[in-house]
């Protein structure tokens, strides 16, 4: 009888092995890091028949979770936040992504979700508003779709992303992340 027990604990431990290490493969990655970039309001200037400042300098941070979908697929979710340095003051959203991991662990995906950007009013248009800047509403948003890919250094990744906000802006942003 101990023969049959030792034996039937030798194959229960030879099938879960795999599965347990299958299901740590599985396993979501989270991950938060730093970004930085430009984003273009993509303003048309000729219709206004004003010259406009409209694009701006952005850094930040980026956080999310990737979930695995197959053997080299992933879906996840990503939020970020960015300070702007003239014609956005700050900018925040959420989007889901979606792609493939390659075998060198590099990961290329689009993305969709929704972006809200503070403007400033005042170094869009060059004049100084005194008191009433602080009555004008100027934060918008709409959706946002991009592309990006993900290449591994160790437990770290370095990012690219491009990103548009209603078809009416594009953001380019580069970062580095640590994953958990």
């Amino acid at each position: 009888m101990k023969k049959f027990s030792l034996l039937v604990a030798v194959a229960a431990g030879a099938v879960a092995l795999p599965t347990a290490a299958s299901a740590q493969e599985a396993a979501a990655e989270t991950y938060v890091g730093i970004s930085a970039g430009i984003h273009d309001l993509g303003v048309d200037e000729d219709d206004l028949g004003v010259e406009l400042e409209d694009s701006s300098p952005i850094i930040g941070v980026v956080a999310g979770v990737d979930f695995p979908l197959g053997q080299s697929t992933f879906a996840g979710v990503e939020g970020n936040y960015h300070f702007g340095t003239d014609a956005i003051d700050s900018e925040y959203g959420a989007s889901v992504r979606v792609g493939f991991q390659a075998n060198g662990g590099a990961k290329y995906y689009v993305r969709g979700g929704y972006q809200w950007v503070d403007l400033d009013v005042e170094e869009i248009a060059g004049i100084d508003l005194g008191p009433l800047a602080d009555d004008i509403d100027d934060t918008d948003g709409d959706y946002l779709v991009g592309v990006g890919a993900d290449f591994p250094i160790g437990n770290s990744a370095f990012r690219v992303n491009l990103d548009t906000i209603s078809f009416d802006t594009i953001r380019g942003t580069v970062g580095y992340v640590l994953k958990f």
